[in-house]
């Protein structure tokens, strides 16, 4: 069974919530859809950053997805922005988020901007502090 928006912005509602999110991100997105980005925990607005933006808006639209948070990072492997959704299918939001030794696992999709073909879906850790969130794993 598929969803409808509205039930995956509720999810990604619970979800930020689990992360412990930083309530007025929270607010942002319930009344207006703007999705918060971080780096090293602080939080930052995706409407900021247009090339974000079109990032997030293309990732919703071809996989019927909704993107909660983005975490932004470097490795040794490139610049990589994670986003973190609720698919499309109820049967996989037991997974979305789990808790374990201390991080969270989120369901993400890893844009590698320095490597397109390096980019994909996948679960990836992260920490939770002081209202954000940083990718560790």
């Amino acid at each position: 069974m598929n969803t409808t928006a509205t039930q995956r912005k509720q999810k990604a509602i619970q979800l930020m919530k689990e992360l412990k999110i930083y309530q007025p991100y929270i607010d942002g997105f319930v009344k207006d859809n703007n999705v918060c980005y971080y780096e090293n925990y602080a939080g930052f607005w995706a409407w900021q950053d247009k090339e974000l933006t079109d990032k997030i808006r293309e990732i919703e639209t071809r996989n019927n997805c909704t993107v909660y948070a983005v975490t932004h990072e470097f490795t040794s492997f490139g610049e990589c922005y994670d986003f973190l959704i609720v698919t499309d299918y109820p049967d996989e939001w037991e997974h979305l988020l789990t808790q374990c030794d201390g991080n969270y696992y989120a369901c993400a999709y890893v844009w590698n901007k320095d490597d397109e073909w390096c980019s994909e879906f996948g679960d990836i850790a992260i920490t939770s502090f002081g209202g954000g969130i940083k990718r560790v794993g």
